[in-house]
């Protein structure tokens, strides 16, 4: 990943920070007032946190790291985006938690945080952001403690290859192998590749608006982004030397993206008449002691 990229991404989620504090999607005051921002299958599978340390990575503003801290959890949070993190940080001051955020580019990290973890979190539209899976897996394991544990809830990457057509048939897109296979990240954008199509290739797209609020039209429209195969996010962690406790797919996405989707009374949203579509995944895995 070069500089060039790092820095278009970071213009876009400090602009994106600033559309997100003030949108109904995010519901800043509802989150101050004591709104649960995690989800119910975050709470149910990684358990009970009171007193563990948790690192959360790609944290943007912080709210769900100071979930993690409403429940006893010891967070620190790590975010590409100054601007997010100084709005965290208030956040967490204006509430008074205890809670350390760090700004910087992910995969410097570890030049800014000397510590071990018993839990390192990620969550929820973090993949196509990483240049380097292997890299990343490496990051984790060396933040963990022996006997630490990793857990992730993220858009299944087959669920970015589907569409709909106008007479309602789900149809395969894009290829999922494909170094182009995955969609933009926000509303009103388009693709192309930076790269010949080899695996690993960032794909830069121009967007519009934020996927939190797409009325508001941004003037940072570039972004990087990156495809992966769920066998790479296995491979990789295996790779890294963590043990892989579970693989869950799950048939609901975190948000209504193609192809159209309802939400239902769960708060999840679904393709209508297909429970059998990957839609999202969670994963845990831990570093042997």
């Amino acid at each position: 990943m070069t500089d060039k990229m790092i820095d278009a991404n970071r213009a876009l989620w400090n602009e994106w920070t600033r559309v997100h504090e003030t949108s109904e999607f995010y519901d800043i005051a509802a989150f101050k007032a004591g709104r649960e921002t995690l989800r119910p299958l975050e709470i149910e599978e990684l358990g009970d946190v009171t007193g563990k340390s948790l690192l959360h990575l790609q944290c943007h503003f912080g709210q769900d790291t100071l979930s993690w801290a409403r429940r006893g959890a010891q967070v620190t949070g790590s975010d590409l985006s100054d601007e997010a993190i100084a709005l965290a940080r208030a956040l967490a001051d204006e509430l008074g938690i205890d809670a350390r955020f760090i700004a910087g580019d992910i995969y410097e990290l570890p030049e800014k945080l000397d510590e071990r973890f018993d839990i390192v979190f990620t969550s929820w539209g973090v993949l196509a952001w990483l240049s380097d899976l292997p890299r990343w897996a490496q990051l984790i394991a060396r933040f963990l403690k022996p006997g630490g544990r990793f857990y992730i809830a993220e858009i299944h990457p087959f669920a970015a290859v589907l569409d709909r057509e106008e007479d309602g048939r789900i149809v395969v897109e894009d290829g999922y192998l494909a170094a182009s296979a995955t969609g933009p990240a926000g509303a009103g954008s388009t693709g192309a590749s930076d790269a010949s199509g080899a695996a690993g290739a960032a794909v830069r797209y121009e967007v519009e608006s934020s996927y939190a609020d797409a009325s508001v039209i941004c003037e940072n429209t570039v972004t990087y982004q990156w495809d992966h195969s769920l066998g790479e996010v296995v491979s990789a962690l295996a790779g890294a030397g963590l043990a892989i406790d579970f693989l869950h797919e799950w048939p609901f996405s975190v948000h209504p993206r193609s192809p159209q989707k309802i939400q239902a009374d769960d708060g999840w949203w679904y393709v209508p008449g297909r429970h059998d579509l990957p839609l999202s995944f969670s994963l845990s895995a831990h570093s042997p002691a």
